[in-house]
C-alpha cells in the first residue's frame, strides 16, 4: 500500500466505526480485524500504519464525528506530512479544499463534561487519551512475580499490585511460554487491586456476579488457593464461555459457571441466597475510565445510554445484597470516573439497605471518593476505575 492509499483505508475504516459507533455494532479492534482480514494484500507495516491513523484520528475527536473523511481532515489539518497524502492518487483520498468540514479536536464530550468528577481536572482528562502499557497479573497458583520477572527483562514490578508486572504497550506476551502455561493472565493494574479488596480465602464462597470473561474470577481463584467454591455468573453466553478454557491455563478448573436469565437472575440465584462471603460486582457501566484502550467508547455513551446503565447498576447491587451472608462483603466497582455510577451509587443502596456498612480499609491506593476510592490513569498509572467494599451487619 501507498502512504496515500493507507491514509484511505484509515477513512474506510472510520466510516465503520463511526456507523458501529452510532448503531451499537462492533468495537473499533474488531472492525480493523476485519478489515485486513479480508484485504490479505496488506503487509504487516501497512496495517499498523492504518490502525495508528485511525486510533490518531479517534484519540483527536472527542464528539463523534460526521464521516471518516472529516475525522482525518481533522488530524491532517494539524499534521502537513498527513495533509500532503491527500493527494487524489488512484488509491488515494482527494485532496484537501478549503474549509472543508474537520471534526473538532477535543478530549471529552461536552455533554459529559459537567459530569466528571471534579478531581478529574484538565491533565486527568489528557491522561485518558494515552496509550495503556500492558499489565500483566502473575497466577499465584502457578509462580510468583520475582520468577515471572526473571524471565521478562522488558517487564517491572506494579507500584500497586503485587502480583502485577507492566510491559511496553503492543509487547507480544501472548507468543511465550508463560501465557501459554498460565503463569500469567493480561489485567489492568487496577483491575488487580479490586479483586484483591475482595480479600477472598481459602475454603470461602465467593459469587463474581458480573464475572464476564472471568478476568476477576481468575485473580480470586489464585487468592483462594483452589480452595472453597467460586462461581461466576453472568448474563452473556459467549463472554462466560471464554472463562473455561481460560480457566484450564489458568490451573483453576474448579471454578463454577452461572448462566443468568436477565430481569429473572433470581431463577438461577435462589439456592445462592445468604450462602457468600463475598459477592463482586464489577457492574456494567459507561467505561469513561477505559478511553485509552477504546477511545471510540466517547462515541457510543449518550445520556439515554447512561440512565439505563444506572438503573442496571442499582439493580444488580439489591441482587448481590440479597445472596451475601450475615458478615459477609460485597465489593462493587465501575471502569468509571462519573460520580453517578461510582460514589452516587454507592450511597444509594447504603440509604436503601440500612444492614450494611461502608468497610474500606485505609490503606487502599488511590484517593478518597465518598464511601469508595477512585482510581485515574495520571494519578495512579491505572486505567480510571471507583470501587468500594460494604459488609453486611
Amino acid at each position: 500500500m501507498t502512504p496515500s492509499a493507507r491514509i484511505q483505508a484509515a477513512i474506510d475504516l472510520l466510516d465503520e466505526i463511526i456507523r458501529a459507533a452510532r448503531d451499537g455494532g462492533p468495537a473499533a479492534d474488531t472492525l480493523i480485524a476485519g478489515y485486513f482480514k479480508a484485504r490479505r494484500y496488506a503487509g504487516s507495516k501497512d496495517r499498523r500504519a492504518v490502525r495508528d491513523h485511525v486510533y490518531a484520528a479517534i484519540r483527536r475527536a472527542g464528539e463523534c464525528p460526521r464521516n471518516g473523511r472529516a475525522a482525518m481532515v481533522g488530524v491532517a489539518r494539524e499534521n502537513p506530512e498527513i495533509a500532503a497524502l491527500f493527494d487524489g492518487s488512484a488509491h488515494g483520498p482527494a485532496p484537501l479544499v478549503p474549509d472543508e468540514p474537520a471534526a473538532p479536536a477535543s478530549v471529552v464530550p461536552s455533554w459529559i463534561q459537567p459530569l466528571l468528577a471534579d478531581l478529574v481536572d484538565e491533565q486527568e482528562q489528557e491522561a485518558l487519551l494515552e496509550r495503556a502499557p500492558l499489565d500483566l497479573r502473575v497466577n499465584r497458583l502457578k509462580a510468583d512475580r520475582d520468577t515471572v520477572l526473571a524471565q521478562l527483562p522488558d517487564g517491572v514490578a506494579t507500584r500497586l499490585s503485587p502480583d502485577g508486572i507492566r510491559l511496553p504497550e503492543g509487547w507480544p506476551i501472548a507468543q511465550t511460554s508463560l501465557w501459554i502455561d498460565g503463569l500469567v493472565e493480561v489485567q489492568d493494574e487496577g483491575s488487580q487491586l479490586i479483586a484483591r479488596l475482595c480479600d477472598a480465602r481459602p475454603g470461602q464462597t465467593v459469587i463474581d456476579l458480573c464475572a464476564g470473561a472471568g478476568g476477576k474470577t481468575l485473580a480470586l481463584a489464585g487468592d483462594m488457593q483452589a480452595q472453597g467454591r467460586l462461581i461466576a455468573a453472568d448474563t452473556i453466553r459467549n463472554r462466560l464461555a471464554r472463562l473455561e478454557p481460560r480457566a484450564a491455563r489458568a490451573g483453576a478448573a474448579y471454578i463454577e459457571t452461572l448462566l443468568l436469565d436477565q430481569g429473572h437472575e433470581d431463577r438461577a440465584l435462589s439456592t445462592l441466597a445468604g450462602i457468600a462471603d463475598c459477592v463482586l460486582i464489577d457492574a456494567p457501566c459507561s467505561g469513561t475510565g477505559t478511553w485509552r484502550r477504546n477511545p471510540e467508547a466517547r462515541w457510543r455513551l449518550t445520556a439515554v445510554r447512561l440512565e439505563r446503565l444506572l438503573a442496571e447498576q442499582a439493580r444488580i447491587m439489591d441482587i448481590g445484597a440479597e445472596l451475601a451472608a450475615k458478615g459477609g462483603t460485597m465489593v462493587y466497582a465501575v471502569c468509571s470516573l462519573l460520580d453517578r455510577e461510582g460514589r452516587d451509587q454507592v450511597d444509594a443502596f447504603l440509604d436503601r439497605h440500612p444492614g450494611w456498612k461502608c468497610d474500606l480499609s485505609g490503606d487502599m491506593p488511590g484517593r478518597r471518593r465518598g464511601q469508595g476510592i477512585m482510581l485515574s490513569p495520571a494519578h495512579d498509572g491505572t486505567d480510571g476505575f471507583f470501587f468500594a467494599r460494604m459488609k453486611k451487619s
